[in-house]
């Protein structure tokens, strides 16, 4: 191989492999801890049911659907669910509305006991409720839903159950496991704001130099290769 290749080989290896050196550290290790976390372990299925079995029938339910339907804009989907010891009939259109599967009418939201209670339902942990806060905008691990119970349970994995606060259902379960999944999921995509973009410019621009890097590491790597090394040995008396 022509020598003349070399040099600039190796200080592009060198020069990119500082640059690349953490991050290249980063994806190793966040690759290997979500690799090791089952997905279970991280959606929480462990902490908290999303959904209770429901303990009513249609004949609990004897609101009249017309009177309902006329109240929501384009219905698409009419869904049977309760809340607590209430039938509710869930009307989606163009907004969603919740009503009493008994009078017909609108659910009024429920009150903080009632949704301590609800959320304690579908724990499935040993701890108590903690801090329960109703927020007009949750945090980034919810994705900014509005209008949501926040109940916050004390075990260790700090378990918290997020739910609808105009109907109190369950919307998601999230723990220290799904921050710490989360956390390296940000490094792995290098998304450090919102996390969930997987094709953004400083990725594309990391994963290209990393590329050259290996090629750089290639082409040093033919300098002596293996089987020149086995020649020259055989020729020695």
């Amino acid at each position: 191989m022509n020598k003349r290749w070399l040099r600039p080989a190796r200080k592009v290896h060198k020069w990119l492999g500082y640059l690349l050196a953490i991050q290249i550290f980063a994806w190793l290790l966040g690759g290997l801890v979500m690799s090791a976390i089952p997905l279970d372990k991280v959606h929480g299925k462990h902490l908290a049911k999303r959904q209770i079995d429901s303990p009513f029938s249609a004949l609990n339910y004897p609101a009249d659907l017309n009177a309902i339907t006329k109240q929501v804009p384009r219905v698409s989907h009419i869904s049977f669910i309760h809340f607590l010891d209430t039938p509710i009939i869930k009307a989606k259109g163009e907004q969603t509305l919740w009503f009493d599967g008994i009078t017909g009418k609108q659910f009024n939201p429920p009150a903080k006991e009632e949704i301590t209670q609800q959320a304690s339902l579908h724990y499935l942990g040993a701890g108590q409720p903690e801090h329960i806060h109703l927020l007009d905008v949750g945090p980034r691990e919810i994705g900014y839903r509005e209008n949501i119970w926040q109940v916050s349970f004390s075990d260790w994995q700090n378990t918290t159950i997020y739910l609808n606060a105009q109907s109190g259902e369950v919307l998601t379960v999230r723990s220290h496991i799904w921050r710490i999944f989360d956390f390296f999921w940000m490094l792995h995509i290098m998304d450090y704001d919102e996390r969930d973009d997987f094709n953004n410019p400083l990725l594309i621009s990391f994963a290209s130099i990393s590329v050259l890097f290996c090629l750089s590491g290639i082409l040093l790597l033919l300098q002596s290769p293996p089987w020149r090394k086995r020649k020259i040995s055989n020729q020695l008396p």
